[in-house]
């Protein structure tokens, strides 16, 4: 099966507007490299905190976004820290960081020229989509791994970076027209169902 036989329910559409969906296989590569998928998703916690810092340092002024981000940048580290401690649990160790393909390829699609406008509207919207793609994700490992504790471990995550997506959404809305952030956002998950369509299929990646 590939990733154009899978097709996400209306609900999911609604929630994330991910374009494309994740292979169904990716599921069970992830489940005998779990070593590597949990030492990956640490660090991409841990990028979800430090990013969510530097947006609060590249626009204090606004106060909406130094509020709402502020405390979700303790609920990244905090995640972080409960994967870690998963990680010891099982008796593996954390590992080194691995290159993100992915959000790199994400990163590209910001803009370099034009106005600050423009640029901190594709900061939230990439963040939006690297939230809306772990959503996804935990959703495939929370419903397909065996592990049943691993399942339930997950479904924590998935339904906290679905908050994450909003968050974001509604951060850009709040300073920019909505018709621009959502012709915006379009384009954007045009560009990341691009990524995933080419992106080679691992099981030691969250992305």
């Amino acid at each position: 099966m590939t990733t154009t036989d899978f097709q996400y329910s209306d609900h999911t559409k609604s929630i994330l507007n991910l374009q494309l969906p994740t292979d169904p296989r990716w599921v069970n590569l992830a489940e005998v490299s779990i070593e590597e998928i949990l030492t990956d998703h640490a660090f991409c916690e841990q990028k979800a905190a430090t990013t969510c810092i530097s947006i609060i340092q590249w626009y204090s002024e606004k106060e909406e976004i130094v509020n709402a981000l502020a405390p979700i940048v303790t609920e990244e580290w905090g995640h972080f820290r409960l994967v870690l401690n998963e990680i010891h649990k099982r008796g593996l160790s954390l590992g080194k960081r691995r290159k993100d393909v992915y959000v790199n390829q994400l990163f590209d699609f910001i803009q370099k020229g034009g106005g600050e406008e423009g640029r901190m509207l594709d900061r939230l919207l990439s963040m939006a989509l690297i939230e809306a793609r772990s959503c996804e994700r935990f959703k495939r490992l929370s419903e397909g791994l065996e592990d049943e504790y691993l399942r339930n471990f997950y479904r924590r995550f998935m339904e906290s970076e679905a908050g994450h997506y909003t968050l974001f959404l509604e951060l850009a809305e709040l300073y920019i027209p909505k018709e621009k952030v959502r012709k915006r956002l379009q384009q954007w998950l045009d560009h990341e169902a691009s990524i995933m369509k080419n992106l080679e299929l691992r099981g030691d990646r969250i992305h």
